[in-house]
């Protein structure tokens, strides 16, 4: 059947929530994809910064088929190995002490609220907290996630939504202080804002923001869902910064593909806030998410991804750059690793993304003029190559 067939199928039934672009994509391949009429694309989107290993990596899919021949659920009434041994591993990576499993990113932010509350609760027992997030960020589309992103207009159809969340401006330290008050019991951010506009965090910046969480007991949330699991040189990105969050959430690349996500706390939060009751999910951690895990971090050690994301990142900015520098319309780039941006001026971003589309490259966008690159960690020079002969096809 031929994209079309099944594209009119999809409208008959699914909720019309996605202005989806018009093909199906059926198989993978690397760093490329294959619609349902044969079509190969390069992919620089990698599943919305999901599939870091690229498709069909063998080593992934045979723990995922071992571990559905053996055990795929049995809920949290009882342990089990897997998510034992994918929580040992991300403590590790992440250099924090507890874990809760979730089955999305938006319900990792959903439970970092939750625990940021708690605390505070059980700190002073008043209630009526608040919290400071930013601007122009995104955390998802809960009715949690969504009062702490900072965009009115995924907002406005949805209030009221949760009372005393505040925004500032990201990279404004100035206007965080504003904010802080006796009730401030958390401040949340992306380390690299991503949706907003693949904006990097400036050092001083977050710097500032861990003294104030450092002077008044408040808990400093990093939200490493899109930039975490190695995008930008390190294993997550607050790790390049010399500071430490109290509570970090993470999903996407985490299960590269597997529908799974966490917060991790450092042992005072740990300690402090969550206990039994509190909290809970009935997929979360299941042993098929938790062999997804387990076996993504092995492979990351084995092949050595974090150290070529440093590399090939290196790569694809100096291309990039050329690109800005030879056409009128790219302002500038953006970035860091392979989390990067080009900023489009005076003509529409999506029609750039469309026109890739049918040369077979598939891109992003992230916010309302700017190009996003989040492409398998896995890709080489050629590919960067082929990609801006492709983009450049595209103009």
């Amino acid at each position: 059947m031929k994209n079309e067939y099944y594209i009119d199928q999809a409208e008959e039934v699914i909720l019309h929530t996605y202005n989806r672009y018009s093909i199906v994509l059926e198989k993978g391949e690397g760093v490329y994809l294959y619609d349902a009429s044969g079509k190969k694309y390069l992919d620089f989107a990698a599943g919305i910064a999901v599939f870091a290993l690229g498709y069909n990596h063998k080593g992934y899919n045979d723990a995922l088929k071992n571990q559905i021949d053996c055990l795929i659920h049995t809920s949290n009434l009882y342990y089990n190995r897997q998510a034992i041994d994918a929580a040992r591993k991300l403590i590790l990576a992440s250099e924090m002490d507890k874990v809760f499993f979730t089955n999305s990113g938006t319900e990792a932010i959903e439970g970092a609220l939750k625990a940021a509350k708690k605390y505070a609760y059980h700190k002073d027992g008043k209630g009526e907290y608040e919290i400071i997030a930013m601007n122009h960020s995104f955390h998802g589309r809960s009715l949690g996630a969504l009062s702490v992103t900072g965009n009115p207009k995924y907002q406005e159809a949805f209030k009221p939504l949760i009372g005393g969340i505040h925004f500032a401006d990201f990279n404004d330290l100035n206007s965080v202080k504003k904010l802080v008050t006796d009730k401030t019991c958390a401040i949340l951010l992306e380390p690299v804002q991503g949706e907003g506009g693949i904006y990097p965090a400036e050092k001083s910046f977050l710097e500032g923001i861990w003294k104030i969480c450092d002077e008044n007991d408040i808990l400093l949330i990093f939200d490493e869902i899109q930039c975490g699991m190695g995008r930008t040189g390190t294993m997550f990105a607050w790790q390049d910064y010399g500071i430490k969050p109290d509570i970090m959430t993470c999903a996407k690349a985490l299960g590269c593909g597997i529908p799974v996500g966490a917060f991790v706390l450092n042992e005072k939060t740990a300690g402090a806030s969550l206990a039994a009751g509190d909290h809970g999910t009935t997929y979360g951690g299941n042993p098929l998410a938790g062999a997804a895990v387990s076996k993504v971090f092995d492979i990351y050690e084995e092949e050595g991804i974090i150290g070529h994301v440093r590399e090939i990142s290196v790569y694809l900015e100096e291309q990039l750059d050329a690109l800005a520098k030879k056409y009128d319309f790219i302002d500038s780039r953006r970035g860091k690793g392979l989390m990067q941006g080009l900023v489009i001026k005076n003509r529409p971003v999506g029609d750039i993304v469309t026109k890739a589309l049918e040369n077979g490259l598939i891109i992003i966008t992230a916010g309302n003029n700017v190009l996003r690159f989040v492409p398998p960690l896995i890709i080489e020079k050629e590919n960067v190559d082929e990609m801006i002969r492709l983009l450049e096809l595209s103009f």
